[in-house]
């Protein structure tokens, strides 16, 4: 695989970790600024929701722009941010500074997968995918604990100046790999862009990516309170619980690209949803015969949490296949549904500890995954040439 590949997965998990590692200094941060700790979680909600926003407009806006420029000047943006808010003073200069930096992040991190994409063997887009993909997993499973650590033992600003250098080595690595002059391919007119993205396996595909994403997220949001109430795990073992999910994620992602190259997208999809469901019914039998074998628990969690990945090459391989030469603006749109998939997933899944309760969680887990289900069905295209590329 080539160098740069490895300089766009660097790029994936600094740009994620940049978005999550918030959550791990929340009391550092705001103890020094002044605020709540619920004042300071919003600075996740701000950079996830302009990321949302954002992603689709600079997939248009910028779909021209060469690739190698476009990464450059974004991750400058992206350090210079980083650098400010490890100096500023002020928590409402502070939110201004996360918006700066994700809207480098919405105009980068749909373009990373389309670049993998465009420029992988028709045999192995699935797999580069999942190279660029395995960033987001390691931000989750490295990037937020490294980031939390060098808070807790150096303070806060040492966190964002970390980023800051890091992204400033994801610079140097994409200034050394990327290809000169290795522009984008000519980009259709915007009503031609919006007509190609309205097609319904494209449009229902997405949706269907949101429908299934709000699910799992559903389930990853609320794991602890289900451990502790299914179980009587302790914070060790919720912590395990995890890693092992974190670990299985980075395995189901690069197993997932192989199956997508392999047996084809939709394939891959339908048997990675179907283990997802069944896990899922699992955990509600797993509630119902509470207290129940904490390893047991552990071992289906973990194969959800792998299968939970494994649909994200399949996903976007699908789309990038069928959106053609507008594949960057599908991917950019998927980007906005996965992250109103989490939003949505933490809504419903409060409002289920309020009603029926923790036990029914795997149950509306299994239900969105059905639906997922359904869409992709739905979004199968019809004509015989499009439906044989997925």
């Amino acid at each position: 695989m080539p160098a740069w590949l490895f300089a766009l997965l660097a790029a994936a998990f600094v740009l994620y970790t940049d978005d999550y590692v918030i959550a791990g200094i929340l009391p550092e941060l705001a103890g020094d600024l002044g605020v709540s700790e619920g004042q300071a979680g919003q600075l996740v909600t701000v950079f996830s929701l302009t990321v949302a926003l954002a992603a689709p407009i600079a997939a248009v806006v910028l779909a021209s722009a060469e690739r190698r420029r476009l990464f450059s000047l974004a991750l400058l943006v992206f350090i210079a941010a980083n650098v400010a808010a490890a100096m500023t003073p002020s928590f409402a200069i502070l939110i201004v500074l996360r918006i700066v930096a994700a809207l480098a992040a919405a105009s980068t991190t749909p373009a990373l997968f389309a670049f993998a994409a465009h420029h992988a063997p028709p045999q192995k887009v699935g797999r580069y995918i999942a190279v660029v993909s395995l960033g987001v997993t390691g931000s989750i499973a490295a990037g937020v604990p490294v980031g939390t650590w060098i808070g807790g033992v150096f303070g806060w600003r040492a966190t964002f100046a970390a980023m800051a250098i890091a992204g400033a080595l994801v610079l140097l690595a994409v200034l050394a790999t990327l290809p000169r002059g290795d522009g984008s391919d000519e980009v259709p007119v915007l009503r031609e862009q919006i007509r190609t993205l309205r097609q319904r396996p494209i449009l229902l595909g997405l949706v269907a990516n949101c429908v299934l994403m709000t699910g799992s997220m559903m389930m990853l949001t609320y794991l602890a309170p289900y451990l502790a109430a299914s179980t009587n795990a302790g914070v060790e073992e919720r912590a395990l619980a995890f890693s092992l999910s974190g670990i299985a994620g980075i395995v189901g992602i690069w197993l997932g690209g192989i199956a997508t190259d392999r047996w084809g997208a939709d394939r891959t999809l339908l048997f990675g949803i179907g283990v997802i469901v069944l896990t899922m019914i699992g955990l509600w039998g797993l509630w119902l015969a509470r207290p129940a074998s904490l390893p047991l628990v552990l071992v289906v969690a973990t194969i959800w949490g792998g299968m939970a990945f494994w649909n994200s090459p399949a996903i976007q391989a699908r789309l990038h296949l069928l959106a053609g030469p507008v594949s960057g603006q599908a991917l950019a749109l998927n980007t906005s549904g996965t992250y109103l998939g989490v939003s949505i997933g933490a809504a419903v899944g409060g409002l289920a500890l309020s009603g029926p309760g923790i036990g029914a969680l795997p149950l509306v887990a299994a239900a969105f995954a059905l639906g997922a289900l359904v869409l992709l069905a739905l979004a199968r295209p019809s004509d015989p040439i499009a439906a044989r590329k997925v």
